[in-house]
C-alpha cells in the first residue's frame, strides 16, 4: 500500500470516529491536522555529554473541539515512526531497528485522549490537561498530565479557519520497552518531545432530521 493510501485511510478513520464522537456533543467543531504546520521534536542525552535532537516527519490526527464545554474536546494523533530524522543516516537506520522503535513490526505511533480538563487563558486561548493512550513500539501506556495550550485560531492564509497548539512533556523509553544502552548511560531513558500543530476545520455534513 503507497504512503499517500495509508494517509487518507488513517485521515478517513480517525474523522469518521471523531464524527461519530461528535453526535454526542452537537457544539463540536472537528478538525483535520495540517501536516505542511505541524512539528514533533524530540531530544535525548548523549554519554551525558550533550542532547541528540531528531523529528518525525509524517504525522496525521484529528481533534474536536467543544466551545461550549472545551473539556469535551479530543485529540488524536498517529506518526509514521519510520519518518524519524536526526540528521544522521547511520543512526537513523539504528533507531529505525529491532534496538529502538522496530519500525517493520510497530510503524505507528498513536495517541488518543482519553480525558480533557480544560481552562481559558487571560489572552484569549486555552489550556487542555489530557489524559490519554499512548502507543508506542508496541505497548500502550496512559499518560496522564498531558499540558496542551491552544495558542490561537483564526482565519489561515487560504481564507480556512484553522486553530494551533503547542505540547511539551518529556517520557521514558524504557517504560515503552525501548532500554537499549541506558544501563550504559550512552543514551538517556528520559526523552523531551515537543509537538505543535494547527488544524482546519472541517465542513460537517448536516444532522439528519429529526423524527416526529
Amino acid at each position: 500500500m503507497c504512503k499517500l493510501a495509508r494517509f487518507t485511510f488513517t485521515t478517513f478513520w480517525s474523522v469518521a470516529t471523531l464524527l461519530l464522537a461528535a453526535r454526542t456533543v452537537p457544539a463540536a467543531d472537528i478538525y483535520t491536522i495540517d501536516p505542511a504546520h505541524t512539528s514533533i521534536v524530540f531530544s535525548v542525552a548523549h554519554s551525558g555529554l550533550s542532547y541528540t535532537y531528531g523529528f518525525f516527519r509524517e504525522a496525521s490526527g484529528t481533534y474536536l473541539i467543544d466551545k461550549s464545554n472545551l473539556d469535551n474536546s479530543r485529540f488524536r494523533l498517529v506518526i509514521k515512526a519510520n519518518s524519524l530524522d536526526t540528521n544522521n543516516l547511520k543512526r537513523d537506520t539504528h533507531l529505525r531497528g529491532p534496538d529502538f522503535f522496530d519500525v517493520q513490526q510497530f510503524p505507528d505511533i498513536t495517541f488518543e485522549s482519553i480525558k480533557c480538563v480544560a481552562t481559558k487563558t487571560q489572552d484569549g486561548g486555552a489550556l487542555f490537561q489530557l489524559t490519554g493512550k499512548l502507543t508506542m513500539h508496541g505497548v500502550t501506556l496512559q499518560i496522564d498530565n498531558i499540558p496542551l495550550r491552544m495558542l490561537g485560531e483564526g482565519e489561515g492564509p487560504y481564507k480556512d479557519h484553522r486553530s494551533g497548539f503547542l505540547c511539551q512533556i518529556e517520557l521514558k523509553r524504557s517504560e515503552f520497552g525501548m532500554s537499549y544502552l541506558v544501563k550504559e548511560k550512552l543514551v538517556g531513558d528520559a526523552v523531551g518531545i515537543t509537538v505543535s500543530f494547527e488544524g482546519v476545520l472541517q465542513e460537517q455534513p448536516a444532522a439528519a432530521p429529526r423524527t416526529q
